[in-house]
């Protein structure tokens, strides 16, 4: 994605067809989750992080904890076990409105792996263990239910601009370079 971001949980709708298997839904969730530019995103969202009283390798160290905890929950650990399909499959609708809508909806609807449409317990559920998982690590002030909802909404919202850009990065990449 932008050339920077690997996205290997992007797919045409002929390649969703053919569900992955568990191990490749692992090597895929790893190869976006361990990419030097996730790093480096990291880095600098670190920086913006609200967390009182830690430190910049504090906030950096939480936020690479949040992110791989987050990512394998929600592409790998919770989908093998419900059988769903984590990969985003673009619209393929016209207009813009309808597009974003789609993409919007992804974050709470999905495929199973035999290709019918589901509540997106991976993505919803995932992130609720995974945020419940980050209690672990939080300072004790963090550990609060307002500190976990926080972080399974952050990750929710995250999720939701992720789509967006899934959706419409192929359309920018063709005006930037000019392809049909």
């Amino acid at each position: 994605m932008f050339g920077i971001f690997p996205d290997g949980s992007a797919v045409d709708e002929a390649a969703h067809r053919v569900p992955p298997t568990t191990r490749q839904l692992f090597s895929i969730t790893a190869s976006h989750t361990f990419d030097p530019a996730v790093f480096s995103f990291l880095t600098l969202t670190a920086g913006f992080r609200n967390t009182p009283g830690a430190d910049y390798q504090q906030r950096y160290l939480t936020a690479v904890a949040d992110n791989a905890i987050g990512n394998f929950m929600t592409s790998a650990i919770a989908p093998a076990l419900l059988h769903q399909d984590p990969r985003y499959v673009a619209s393929g609708r016209d207009g813009i409105l309808r597009r974003a809508g789609y993409a919007l909806s992804r974050t709470v609807v999905t495929r199973s792996s035999s290709g019918r449409t589901k509540l997106n317990y991976s993505e919803i559920g995932g992130n609720a263990v995974a945020a419940g998982l980050s209690n672990l690590y939080y300072s004790p002030d963090d550990r609060t239910l307002s500190g976990t909802l926080t972080r399974w909404g952050s990750q929710i919202l995250w999720n939701c601009v992720s789509n967006e850009m899934k959706e419409f990065w192929p359309d920018v990449r063709r005006r930037l370079t000019h392809r049909q």
